[in-house]
């Protein structure tokens, strides 16, 4: 299964794979963060057991997106292959309450000192 998505004409272009096998999709190996859907089983959250989300907030966003969609992607970490999401929480619960099967991500690679930090 492949996603489509459509960016305006001042976007810069790169290719992305996916397949319906389970495998991750394909980031480019240079240039900068990407966008792109990711599905939600794909994203570890390793930051989602401390905190709790403002429930009103969620509901709120699933509102918003069961509606007009995703309007600002998440932030997430592609390190060896595996996606890491820090941010978007808000939006990643209410994608899950909603049964969506993605998330629009905007993607950067990083190195595992990078994810590190991140943990600290």
């Amino acid at each position: 299964m492949a996603y489509l998505l459509q960016f305006p004409n001042n976007f810069r272009t790169f290719s992305v794979s996916a397949s319906s096998n389970g495998a991750s999709p394909s980031v480019p190996q240079t240039g900068g963060p990407v966008i792109l859907e990711l599905p939600l089983d794909k994203i570890r959250r390793p930051l989602m057991r401390t905190r709790s989300n403002d429930q009103e907030k969620v509901k709120d966003l699933m509102d918003s997106i069961a509606q007009i969609g995703l309007q600002v992607p998440i932030d997430v970490l592609e390190v060896d292959g595996v996606y890491y999401g820090f941010s978007g929480c808000h939006r990643y619960e209410a994608h899950q309450r909603l049964g969506l099967p993605t998330i629009r991500c905007k993607i950067r690679r990083g190195t595992k000192e990078t994810l590190r930090h991140h943990l600290r």
